[in-house]
Protein backbone atom coordinates (compact mmCIF):
# COMPACT_ATOMS: atom_id res chain seq x y z
CA UNK A 1 0.00 0.00 0.00
CA UNK A 2 3.19 2.39 0.86
CA UNK A 3 4.47 1.67 -2.16
CA UNK A 4 1.62 2.76 -4.41
CA UNK A 5 1.43 5.79 -2.60
CA UNK A 6 5.24 6.59 -2.99
CA UNK A 7 4.51 6.07 -6.46
CA UNK A 8 1.79 7.79 -6.99
CA UNK A 9 3.54 11.03 -5.13
CA UNK A 10 6.27 10.63 -7.55
CA UNK A 11 4.04 10.86 -10.48
CA UNK A 12 2.13 13.86 -9.42
CA UNK A 13 4.95 15.61 -8.51
CA UNK A 14 6.81 15.04 -12.14
CA UNK A 15 3.50 15.93 -13.64
CA UNK A 16 3.78 19.35 -11.73
CA UNK A 17 7.36 19.99 -12.78
CA UNK A 18 6.56 19.31 -16.65
CA UNK A 19 3.75 21.31 -16.55
CA UNK A 20 4.05 23.40 -19.42
CA UNK A 21 3.56 26.37 -17.88
CA UNK A 22 6.15 26.01 -14.66
CA UNK A 23 8.71 24.49 -17.29
CA UNK A 24 8.45 27.54 -19.20
CA UNK A 25 8.77 30.23 -16.21
CA UNK A 26 11.58 32.14 -16.53
CA UNK A 27 12.56 32.02 -12.90
CA UNK A 28 11.95 28.45 -12.51
CA UNK A 29 13.81 27.35 -15.51
CA UNK A 30 16.55 29.79 -14.00
CA UNK A 31 16.36 28.26 -10.69
CA UNK A 32 15.79 24.74 -11.97
CA UNK A 33 19.93 24.52 -12.51
CA UNK A 34 21.24 25.32 -8.88
CA UNK A 35 18.58 23.49 -7.76
CA UNK A 36 18.98 20.35 -8.99
CA UNK A 37 22.84 20.38 -8.68
CA UNK A 38 22.11 21.11 -4.64
CA UNK A 39 19.70 18.68 -4.78
CA UNK A 40 22.25 15.93 -6.07
CA UNK A 41 23.78 13.13 -5.47
CA UNK A 42 25.03 14.59 -2.04
CA UNK A 43 21.51 14.43 -0.40
CA UNK A 44 21.55 10.48 -0.45
CA UNK A 45 25.12 10.03 1.39
CA UNK A 46 24.93 13.11 3.60
CA UNK A 47 21.58 11.50 5.33
CA UNK A 48 23.71 8.12 6.60
CA UNK A 49 26.76 10.30 7.59
CA UNK A 50 25.27 13.03 9.61
CA UNK A 51 22.72 10.63 11.55
CA UNK A 52 25.57 8.02 12.50
CA UNK A 53 28.00 10.88 13.62
CA UNK A 54 25.41 13.87 15.00
CA UNK A 55 22.67 11.57 16.20
CA UNK A 56 19.47 13.72 17.64
CA UNK A 57 22.12 16.49 16.57
CA UNK A 58 21.82 15.94 13.02
CA UNK A 59 18.97 18.45 12.07
CA UNK A 60 20.98 21.30 13.54
CA UNK A 61 24.11 20.18 11.74
CA UNK A 62 21.92 20.14 8.77
CA UNK A 63 20.86 23.64 9.41
CA UNK A 64 24.61 25.04 9.73
CA UNK A 65 25.61 23.65 6.45
CA UNK A 66 22.36 25.14 4.66
CA UNK A 67 23.38 28.80 6.79
CA UNK A 68 26.89 28.16 5.83
CA UNK A 69 25.89 27.83 2.24
CA UNK A 70 23.49 30.86 2.01
CA UNK A 71 26.00 32.92 3.25
CA UNK A 72 28.13 32.04 0.66
CA UNK A 73 25.32 32.51 -2.24
CA UNK A 74 25.04 35.82 -0.66
CA UNK A 75 28.82 37.01 -1.21
CA UNK A 76 28.09 35.51 -4.86
CA UNK A 77 24.76 37.27 -5.25
CA UNK A 78 26.43 40.27 -4.47
CA UNK A 79 29.41 39.71 -7.49
CA UNK A 80 26.29 38.92 -9.64
CA UNK A 81 24.72 42.36 -9.15
CA UNK A 82 27.95 44.04 -9.28
CA UNK A 83 29.08 42.81 -12.41
CA UNK A 84 26.15 43.89 -13.54
CA UNK A 85 25.75 47.46 -12.92
CA UNK A 86 29.42 48.40 -13.56
CA UNK A 87 31.51 47.37 -16.29
CA UNK A 88 35.11 48.61 -14.43
CA UNK A 89 35.67 45.28 -13.28
CA UNK A 90 35.02 41.73 -14.54
CA UNK A 91 36.31 38.03 -15.26
CA UNK A 92 39.78 39.38 -15.91
CA UNK A 93 40.38 40.77 -12.85
CA UNK A 94 43.39 37.99 -11.03
CA UNK A 95 41.34 37.15 -8.36
CA UNK A 96 38.54 36.68 -10.53
CA UNK A 97 41.16 34.56 -12.79
CA UNK A 98 42.01 32.84 -9.68
CA UNK A 99 38.36 32.14 -8.45
CA UNK A 100 37.71 30.71 -12.13
CA UNK A 101 40.45 27.80 -11.69
CA UNK A 102 39.38 27.15 -8.49
CA UNK A 103 36.19 26.51 -9.51
CA UNK A 104 38.02 23.98 -12.63
CA UNK A 105 39.50 22.31 -10.03
CA UNK A 106 36.36 21.82 -8.07
CA UNK A 107 34.28 20.61 -11.54
CA UNK A 108 37.49 18.01 -12.03
CA UNK A 109 37.15 16.58 -8.22
CA UNK A 110 33.43 16.57 -8.37
CA UNK A 111 33.07 14.79 -11.34
CA UNK A 112 35.04 12.00 -10.25
CA UNK A 113 32.34 12.42 -6.73
CA UNK A 114 29.44 12.41 -9.05
CA UNK A 115 30.39 9.22 -10.90
CA UNK A 116 32.39 6.96 -8.11
CA UNK A 117 28.80 7.35 -6.30
CA UNK A 118 27.53 6.15 -9.60
CA UNK A 119 29.69 3.45 -9.88
CA UNK A 120 28.82 2.23 -5.94
CA UNK A 121 25.73 2.48 -6.10
CA UNK A 122 25.20 0.52 -9.85
CA UNK A 123 27.53 -1.68 -7.84
CA UNK A 124 24.89 -2.93 -5.57
CA UNK A 125 22.81 -4.08 -8.28
CA UNK A 126 25.50 -7.15 -8.59
CA UNK A 127 26.58 -8.57 -4.57
CA UNK A 128 28.84 -10.99 -5.65
CA UNK A 129 31.04 -8.36 -8.61
CA UNK A 130 34.03 -7.86 -6.43
CA UNK A 131 35.49 -5.06 -4.24
CA UNK A 132 36.50 -3.44 -7.94
CA UNK A 133 33.41 -3.59 -9.33
CA UNK A 134 32.15 -0.19 -8.65
CA UNK A 135 35.56 1.50 -9.59
CA UNK A 136 35.72 -0.54 -12.68
CA UNK A 137 32.05 0.69 -13.56
CA UNK A 138 33.44 4.12 -12.77
CA UNK A 139 36.19 3.94 -14.96
CA UNK A 140 33.73 3.10 -17.83
CA UNK A 141 31.50 6.03 -17.24
CA UNK A 142 34.51 7.83 -17.51
CA UNK A 143 35.20 7.05 -20.53
CA UNK A 144 31.97 6.65 -22.51
CA UNK A 145 31.70 10.62 -21.17
CA UNK A 146 34.98 11.13 -23.03
CA UNK A 147 33.96 9.55 -25.98
CA UNK A 148 31.14 11.15 -26.87
CA UNK A 149 33.04 14.41 -25.66
CA UNK A 150 35.82 13.92 -28.21
CA UNK A 151 33.10 12.54 -31.51
CA UNK A 152 29.92 14.40 -30.58
CA UNK A 153 30.30 16.70 -27.82
CA UNK A 154 27.51 16.34 -25.22
CA UNK A 155 24.61 18.12 -26.83
CA UNK A 156 22.64 15.21 -27.02
CA UNK A 157 23.56 14.40 -23.31
CA UNK A 158 22.49 17.29 -22.29
CA UNK A 159 19.60 16.74 -23.86
CA UNK A 160 18.23 14.38 -21.27
CA UNK A 161 19.14 16.49 -18.49
CA UNK A 162 15.86 18.23 -18.03
CA UNK A 163 14.25 14.76 -17.75
CA UNK A 164 16.89 13.79 -15.52
CA UNK A 165 16.37 16.55 -12.54
CA UNK A 166 12.12 15.97 -13.20
CA UNK A 167 12.86 12.35 -12.01
CA UNK A 168 15.32 13.13 -9.54
CA UNK A 169 12.99 15.96 -7.89
CA UNK A 170 10.27 13.51 -8.36
CA UNK A 171 11.97 10.33 -6.40
CA UNK A 172 12.93 12.53 -3.37
CA UNK A 173 8.96 13.84 -2.93
CA UNK A 174 8.88 10.22 -2.63
CA UNK A 175 11.45 8.99 0.08
CA UNK A 176 10.49 12.37 2.04
CA UNK A 177 6.65 10.94 1.61
CA UNK A 178 7.57 7.51 2.72
CA UNK A 179 9.78 8.75 5.61
CA UNK A 180 7.07 10.79 6.69
CA UNK A 181 4.97 7.96 6.72
CA UNK A 182 7.21 5.66 8.50
CA UNK A 183 8.02 8.33 11.38
CA UNK A 184 4.45 8.87 11.66
CA UNK A 185 4.04 5.57 12.73
CA UNK A 186 6.85 5.01 14.90
CA UNK A 187 5.62 8.83 16.52
CA UNK A 188 1.68 7.40 17.33
CA UNK A 189 3.71 4.55 19.04
CA UNK A 190 6.13 6.21 20.77
CA UNK A 191 9.19 4.83 19.44
CA UNK A 192 10.91 7.18 17.86
CA UNK A 193 14.56 7.03 17.45
CA UNK A 194 16.93 9.37 19.60
CA UNK A 195 20.12 8.52 18.81
CA UNK A 196 23.72 10.84 20.73
CA UNK A 197 26.30 12.47 19.11
CA UNK A 198 29.42 10.37 18.23
CA UNK A 199 32.03 12.30 17.87
CA UNK A 200 33.40 15.63 19.76
CA UNK A 201 32.70 19.55 19.11
CA UNK A 202 36.25 19.73 17.25
CA UNK A 203 35.52 16.19 15.16
CA UNK A 204 31.91 17.46 14.57
CA UNK A 205 33.01 20.76 13.49
CA UNK A 206 35.67 19.43 10.97
CA UNK A 207 33.47 16.78 9.82
CA UNK A 208 31.10 19.40 8.86
CA UNK A 209 33.16 21.15 6.69
CA UNK A 210 34.07 18.58 4.98
CA UNK A 211 30.87 17.98 4.09
CA UNK A 212 30.27 21.19 2.54
CA UNK A 213 30.15 20.02 -1.77
CA UNK A 214 26.71 18.23 -0.43
CA UNK A 215 25.19 21.50 -0.43
CA UNK A 216 26.94 23.42 -3.25
CA UNK A 217 25.30 23.97 -6.87
CA UNK A 218 24.12 27.13 -6.12
CA UNK A 219 27.17 28.79 -7.87
CA UNK A 220 26.08 27.88 -10.93
CA UNK A 221 23.58 30.82 -11.15
CA UNK A 222 26.62 32.99 -11.07
CA UNK A 223 27.59 31.22 -14.96
CA UNK A 224 24.47 31.44 -16.35
CA UNK A 225 24.49 35.14 -17.34
CA UNK A 226 24.43 34.40 -21.34
CA UNK A 227 20.71 33.17 -20.70
CA UNK A 228 19.33 35.09 -17.43
CA UNK A 229 19.52 39.02 -16.42
CA UNK A 230 21.49 39.83 -12.69
CA UNK A 231 17.75 39.91 -11.47
CA UNK A 232 16.56 36.87 -12.56
CA UNK A 233 19.78 35.14 -11.77
CA UNK A 234 19.99 36.45 -7.60
CA UNK A 235 15.93 35.81 -7.53
CA UNK A 236 16.41 31.65 -8.77
CA UNK A 237 20.00 31.42 -6.52
CA UNK A 238 17.97 32.41 -3.52
CA UNK A 239 14.56 30.25 -4.34
CA UNK A 240 16.70 26.74 -4.92
CA UNK A 241 18.70 27.49 -2.00
CA UNK A 242 15.49 28.24 0.22
CA UNK A 243 13.58 25.12 -1.47
CA UNK A 244 17.08 23.28 -0.97
CA UNK A 245 17.60 24.35 2.67
CA UNK A 246 13.69 22.92 3.37
CA UNK A 247 14.01 19.93 1.29
CA UNK A 248 17.31 18.77 3.35
CA UNK A 249 16.03 19.78 6.51
CA UNK A 250 12.87 17.31 6.19
CA UNK A 251 15.04 14.59 5.21
CA UNK A 252 17.54 14.54 7.98
CA UNK A 253 14.99 15.19 10.49
CA UNK A 254 12.92 12.22 9.47
CA UNK A 255 15.67 10.14 8.73
CA UNK A 256 17.41 10.23 12.34
CA UNK A 257 14.20 10.28 14.44
CA UNK A 258 12.90 7.20 12.24
CA UNK A 259 16.14 4.89 11.50
CA UNK A 260 19.05 3.74 13.60
CA UNK A 261 22.06 3.95 11.47
CA UNK A 262 24.28 1.06 11.39
CA UNK A 263 27.78 3.05 12.05
CA UNK A 264 29.85 -0.30 11.61
CA UNK A 265 28.48 -0.84 8.23
CA UNK A 266 28.89 3.08 6.88
CA UNK A 267 29.21 3.25 3.41
CA UNK A 268 28.24 6.15 0.20
CA UNK A 269 25.15 3.41 -0.49
CA UNK A 270 23.77 3.05 3.27
CA UNK A 271 21.11 4.85 2.72
CA UNK A 272 19.52 1.99 0.00
CA UNK A 273 19.71 -0.46 3.13
CA UNK A 274 18.04 2.15 5.68
CA UNK A 275 15.14 2.70 3.49
CA UNK A 276 14.24 -1.23 2.94
CA UNK A 277 12.65 -0.95 6.26
CA UNK A 278 9.84 2.08 4.82
CA UNK A 279 8.43 0.20 1.49
CA UNK A 280 10.07 -2.01 -0.64
CA UNK A 281 9.92 0.21 -3.45
CA UNK A 282 12.53 3.00 -2.06
CA UNK A 283 15.48 1.39 -2.46
CA UNK A 284 15.14 0.72 -6.47
CA UNK A 285 13.79 4.40 -6.62
CA UNK A 286 16.85 5.58 -5.19
CA UNK A 287 18.84 3.57 -7.35
CA UNK A 288 17.42 5.19 -10.56
CA UNK A 289 17.52 8.59 -8.78
CA UNK A 290 21.09 8.33 -7.71
CA UNK A 291 22.39 6.98 -10.84
CA UNK A 292 20.37 9.53 -13.12
CA UNK A 293 21.79 12.57 -10.95
CA UNK A 294 25.62 11.48 -10.87
CA UNK A 295 25.49 10.76 -14.41
CA UNK A 296 23.47 14.06 -15.71
CA UNK A 297 26.05 16.33 -12.48
CA UNK A 298 28.81 14.66 -14.26
CA UNK A 299 27.64 15.65 -17.55
CA UNK A 300 26.93 19.05 -17.21
CA UNK A 301 30.33 19.89 -14.93
CA UNK A 302 32.55 17.98 -17.28
CA UNK A 303 31.43 20.13 -20.18
CA UNK A 304 31.20 23.25 -18.20
CA UNK A 305 35.05 22.64 -17.17
CA UNK A 306 36.10 21.72 -21.26
CA UNK A 307 34.32 24.79 -21.65
CA UNK A 308 36.41 27.04 -18.54
CA UNK A 309 39.30 25.39 -19.22
CA UNK A 310 39.62 26.77 -22.65
CA UNK A 311 38.78 29.90 -21.81
CA UNK A 312 41.42 30.07 -18.98
CA UNK A 313 44.12 28.84 -21.33
CA UNK A 314 42.83 31.20 -23.88
CA UNK A 315 41.84 29.04 -26.39
CA UNK A 316 45.37 26.98 -25.77
CA UNK A 317 43.86 23.89 -24.35
CA UNK A 318 40.56 22.87 -26.34
CA UNK A 319 37.39 21.45 -24.88
CA UNK A 320 38.05 18.23 -26.11
CA UNK A 321 41.44 18.33 -24.28
CA UNK A 322 40.01 19.57 -20.96
CA UNK A 323 37.75 16.68 -21.08
CA UNK A 324 40.58 14.64 -21.31
CA UNK A 325 42.77 16.22 -18.06
CA UNK A 326 39.24 15.64 -16.06
CA UNK A 327 39.14 12.03 -17.02
CA UNK A 328 42.26 11.27 -16.40
CA UNK A 329 42.35 13.34 -13.25
CA UNK A 330 39.54 11.32 -12.22
CA UNK A 331 40.54 7.74 -12.99
CA UNK A 332 43.62 8.61 -10.59
CA UNK A 333 41.21 9.94 -7.90
CA UNK A 334 38.56 6.83 -8.41
CA UNK A 335 42.11 4.53 -7.87
CA UNK A 336 43.63 6.17 -5.58
CA UNK A 337 41.33 7.35 -2.66
CA UNK A 338 37.77 6.09 -1.48
CA UNK A 339 34.42 7.83 -2.10
CA UNK A 340 34.68 10.02 1.25
CA UNK A 341 37.76 10.67 0.94
CA UNK A 342 36.87 12.41 -2.62
CA UNK A 343 33.59 13.94 -0.82
CA UNK A 344 36.57 15.55 1.41
CA UNK A 345 38.94 17.24 -1.52
CA UNK A 346 35.77 18.08 -3.53
CA UNK A 347 34.88 20.25 -0.11
CA UNK A 348 38.00 22.11 0.08
CA UNK A 349 37.98 22.87 -3.52
CA UNK A 350 34.95 24.46 -3.67
CA UNK A 351 35.42 26.58 0.29
CA UNK A 352 38.39 27.14 -1.98
CA UNK A 353 36.09 28.72 -4.53
CA UNK A 354 33.64 30.48 -1.98
CA UNK A 355 36.78 31.85 -0.07
CA UNK A 356 38.11 33.89 -3.33
CA UNK A 357 34.20 34.96 -4.56
CA UNK A 358 33.78 36.20 -0.97
CA UNK A 359 37.54 38.01 -0.47
CA UNK A 360 36.19 39.89 -3.95
CA UNK A 361 32.87 40.36 -2.70
CA UNK A 362 34.31 42.21 0.59
CA UNK A 363 36.41 43.91 -1.67
CA UNK A 364 34.01 45.34 -4.01
CA UNK A 365 31.79 46.13 -0.99
CA UNK A 366 34.53 47.84 1.31
CA UNK A 367 34.63 50.72 -1.85
CA UNK A 368 31.05 51.73 -1.41
CA UNK A 369 30.52 53.23 2.42
CA UNK A 370 26.60 52.05 2.05
CA UNK A 371 27.90 48.24 2.04
CA UNK A 372 30.56 48.38 4.95
CA UNK A 373 29.00 45.83 7.05
CA UNK A 374 28.39 43.52 4.22
CA UNK A 375 32.59 43.93 3.58
CA UNK A 376 32.36 42.58 7.16
CA UNK A 377 30.62 39.69 6.71
CA UNK A 378 32.55 38.86 3.40
CA UNK A 379 35.52 39.08 4.93
CA UNK A 380 34.89 36.80 7.55
CA UNK A 381 33.37 34.66 4.97
CA UNK A 382 36.51 34.42 3.00
CA UNK A 383 38.64 33.43 6.48
CA UNK A 384 35.86 30.77 7.02
CA UNK A 385 36.14 29.38 3.34
CA UNK A 386 40.25 29.44 4.12
CA UNK A 387 39.41 26.76 7.10
CA UNK A 388 37.31 25.06 5.47
CA UNK A 389 39.36 24.03 2.92
CA UNK A 390 42.75 23.35 5.51
CA UNK A 391 40.89 21.97 8.02
CA UNK A 392 37.80 20.21 6.58
CA UNK A 393 37.91 16.01 7.27
CA UNK A 394 36.37 13.21 5.29
CA UNK A 395 33.64 11.14 6.77
CA UNK A 396 36.25 7.78 6.94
Amino acid sequence: MLSLLILMVCGAVAAVLLYPPLARAPLWRAAITPLASIIGSGFLVLGPILSSSFGAWAPLVMAGLCAVAYLFGSAIRFNIAYLDRTSSEGSHHPVEVAASWALALAYVISVAYYLNLLGSFAATLIPQGGPDLAKLITTGVFVIILGVGWTRGFSALERLELLAVGLKLSIVAGLLFGLGWYFSSLSMAHALVVQPVQLGPVEGILLAFGLLVTVQGFETSRYLGAEYDAVTRVRSMRLAQGISTAIYLIYITLLCFSIVPDAAALNETSIIGMTSVIAPILPALLLVAAMSAQFSAAVADTNGSGGLLTELTRGRLSARAGYSVLVACGLVLTWAFSVFEIIGYASRAFAIYYALQSFIAARRAAAHPSARKKAVLFAMLAMLGILIAVFGESAE
